[in-house]
């Protein structure tokens, strides 16, 4: 029997590397003569700089940039002088991660750290700049970022603004007069797996904000503040990108790469799978399983996150993808419609969620060990 390990961490309670490990347990428990082939998983989230230094020769490089709220902040990029690349992973400057639970504020926050960070590597001379996207605390559309590059976003009146989400009803001209002029010599890659369009019910604001701390009433001012910032975009640029999928990535980040820096978009899992190399393998060996999970499977697993990547990459060489979770709230069905063979849900109902992320490896091992036991049987 030959398997495929491929899942994304659980968060909060085990990385990637830990659910390999206790799935290896556990497989191998009931076939033991079982050869175990291992991704490290990223769909441009977190975790996308740890993926790319495994597969790929590069150097970490500190760069002093700023948190989502402007304070100082050493965030890491990895950068390959030869290629002339450089790999950003947005979470590093702009994250989630970065902020306590009191201080997150959708409408508050920046991406200008990620911006200083692409601004570093320009200025290194890198023509290729891939940007994983996913964790950002922020829903400025993309105005952080730019405004570190030399955008300047002015109000009725001409006066710049401040890049931040609560700014973005008040756009009504964009000054490219101080644009970096290697903007036009670079290639950037947005690189995620997220379909979401700028705006709208399924949009940046409405699905993400809530999670970045905003409230009703900031979710629908930011949601208007997009549309907004895509009307002027559209009007001094010439730039129609708000319903492209994924536009709504990272609070519109996507949306102002595509705008502001012309980047291409390209799917975080395609990108990691071809980086280790795993359609080659699927091509030349035959596989058994592919086993896939996360820490809770949902409906947003299938709007473009890694699960939903590696089941198309199942279908596509005609192998059962089997994901394993600690909590499934989706209708099993719904998942298999899909093209997923089977869904795993490991947790104990009876227990509570910190008994179960305390416990979270050995319940994973107990769990694939009982589906291939019955498997065998």
């Amino acid at each position: 029997m030959q398997v495929l390990l491929a899942p994304d961490k659980f968060k909060g309670s085990l990385s990637a590397r830990e659910v390999i490990e206790a799935l290896s347990g556990g497989i191998r428990s009931v076939f033991p003569d079982v050869h175990l082939y291992q991704v490290q998983a990223s769909d441009g989230g977190d975790g996308f700089l740890d993926a790319v230094s495994h597969y790929c020769d590069t150097e970490k490089v500190e760069v002093l940039t700023e948190d989502p709220l402007g304070r100082p902040l050493q965030a890491p990029m990895r950068i390959n002088r030869d290629q002339g690349e450089a790999y950003i992973e947005m979470a590093q400057a702009s994250g989630l991660v970065l902020l306590d639970e009191e201080e997150r504020s959708a409408v508050k926050t920046s991406s200008k750290g990620t911006g200083i960070q692409i601004r570093e590597a320009l200025k290194l001379g890198l023509k290729k700049i891939y940007i994983g996207l996913g964790g950002s605390a922020t829903n400025d559309g993309g105005m952080g970022m730019a405004t570190a590059l030399g955008y300047r976003f002015l109000d009725v009146s001409g006066n710049p603004l401040k890049p931040v989400g609560a700014n973005l009803q008040a756009v009504q001209s964009i000054d490219t007069a101080s644009m970096l002029p290697e903007l036009a010599e670079t290639l950037i890659y947005a690189v995620n797996d997220v379909n979401n369009p700028l705006y709208g019910p399924d949009g940046a604001a409405y699905v993400y904000a809530a999670q970045k701390g905003a409230d009703l009433d900031q979710i629908q001012y930011l949601d208007q503040g997009l549309r907004q910032l895509d009307l002027i975009v559209q009007k001094e640029l010439g730039e129609s990108n708000a319903e492209l999928r994924g536009a709504g990535a990272a609070g519109g980040a996507a949306f102002g790469l595509k705008s502001f820096m012309h980047a291409e978009f390209i799917s975080g899992t395609a990108f990691i799978l071809d980086l280790a190399h795993i359609p080659q393998l699927l091509s030349s060996k035959h596989f058994d399983y592919i086993i896939t999970g996360e820490g809770k499977i949902d409906t947003q697993t299938l709007s473009g996150k890694w699960i939903n990547g590696v089941m198309e990459l199942g279908q596509t060489y005609g192998i059962p993808v089997v994901a394993v979770c600690g909590m499934l709230d989706v209708d099993p069905e719904e998942l298999r419609a899909a093209g997923l063979f089977d869904a795993i849900e490991v947790r104990k109902k009876n227990e509570s969620l910190e008994y179960n992320m305390k416990n979270a490896a050995e319940l994973l091992e107990k769990a694939i060990t009982r589906y291939f036991t019955d498997l065998k049987s």
